[in-house]
């Protein structure tokens, strides 16, 4: 680069040595002849060398990580977990804060039942419709993992660059984090006149954001409960993209998640309701601290297991990774095999 540089400025010194000459000037225009520019000293030039390879280096480095790590996918993995914990949560605050309107009340001499707006269904079809959409959002760029346990699972099965993790990490954990905020924001006032317990109280209104385990649950048996839900999304997962396999088509395949999803809620939401997404968990468990919960969403004093908090962190990163491996080990591996023998059966039929 610097050389070039350097050959530009004798051509430029050249050329206004000849406009001199042919103008006439009385004065030349340059002190030094063309012939005597040559450049910076020569332990300038050896020492700007090296910066220039050194910058070269950094470069093609850093050209490297930008091509492997591109801001879009970061920005589709943020906008699909956004919305699968926007329209999942917010199902979820819907149906806890339209409890206290499950009552009886007399106007003019009738009674009247105001039912309460959400169930446990409608909560599993939020989170279904949720991460459908999220997975059409981000499907056509990162696959729509929306789940720190689905990339972790798919870079294993060397589906994902494993430098692609961190930053869909980040994308998911901060997309979870500003649904809280919009959740939030969107149910503040009914918060505010919820009477079956005080606004910031853990877990009766925490849960609308992070789960808590119930009474009755052992710290074995939540682990074992996330184990098991996060190793059935990521086994369905795999088969529904498995080209090999079903050979869903890709505008299908968000559907059949979306099922997938509500299948897990319907059989595995008691215990400790089915978070198997540590992004879902951690990062609107912290938001709600922030926001007036405090500490009590780390320790929870009302709670059967008081240090809840890092089950649905580590148990679904443990779930992703046997499913990972069950999958290649029972299915995955097999499809070459498969494949070859159902040519040879069409060779042999040909003939």
């Amino acid at each position: 680069m610097f050389d070039e540089m350097w050959a530009v400025n004798r051509e430029q010194a050249s050329e206004r040595e000849k406009k001199s000459t042919t103008e006439g000037d009385s004065k030349p225009l340059l002190k030094y002849s063309a012939d005597d520019y040559r450049g910076p000293p020569r332990g300038l030039r050896v020492g700007l060398a090296k910066v220039q390879k050194a910058g070269e280096v950094t470069t093609r480095g850093w050209a490297r990580i930008v091509r492997i790590v591109r801001l879009r996918e970061v920005f589709a993995e943020f906008l699909a977990t956004f919305a699968l914990l926007t329209f999942g949560n917010g199902s979820i605050a819907q149906a806890i804060l339209s409890r206290d309107r499950g009552v009886e009340f007399i106007e003019n001499g009738t009674t009247f039942f105001n039912p309460p707006l959400g169930t446990e269904m409608s909560i599993n079809v939020g989170y279904g419709v949720g991460v459908m959409i999220g997975a059409y959002i981000a499907i056509g760029v990162t696959g729509g993992h929306m789940n720190p346990a689905v990339t972790l699972a798919m870079a294993i099965r060397g589906k994902t660059h494993w430098l692609k993790v961190i930053p869909y990490w980040v994308a998911q954990f901060l997309g979870a984090f500003f649904s809280s905020a919009v959740v939030y924001g969107t149910y503040i006032d009914a918060l505010d006149s919820y009477t079956p317990c005080p606004k910031y109280s853990t877990p009766c209104t925490a849960t609308i954001f992070a789960t808590y385990p119930q009474p009755y649950l052992t710290l074995g048996r939540g682990v074992l409960d996330q184990i098991v839900g996060t190793f059935l999304l990521l086994l369905g997962v795999f088969a529904i993209t498995d080209p090999d396999n079903a050979g869903l088509k890709k505008g299908i395949q968000p559907v059949a998640v979306g099922f997938l999803l509500w299948g897990i809620g319907a059989s595995f939401g008691l215990n400790c309701g089915y978070a198997i997404n540590p992004a879902r968990d951690l990062a609107p468990r912290i938001f709600t601290s922030l926001a007036g919960w405090g500490k009590e969403v780390f320790v929870c004093a009302g709670c059967s297991i008081r240090h809840w908090w890092w089950v649905p962190i580590v148990a679904p990163m443990i779930g992703a990774i046997l499913a990972a491996l069950f999958y290649w080990l029972l299915i995955d591996s097999h499809h070459g095999k498969s494949r070859n023998e159902n040519e040879n059966a069409q060779t042999v039929n040909n003939t």
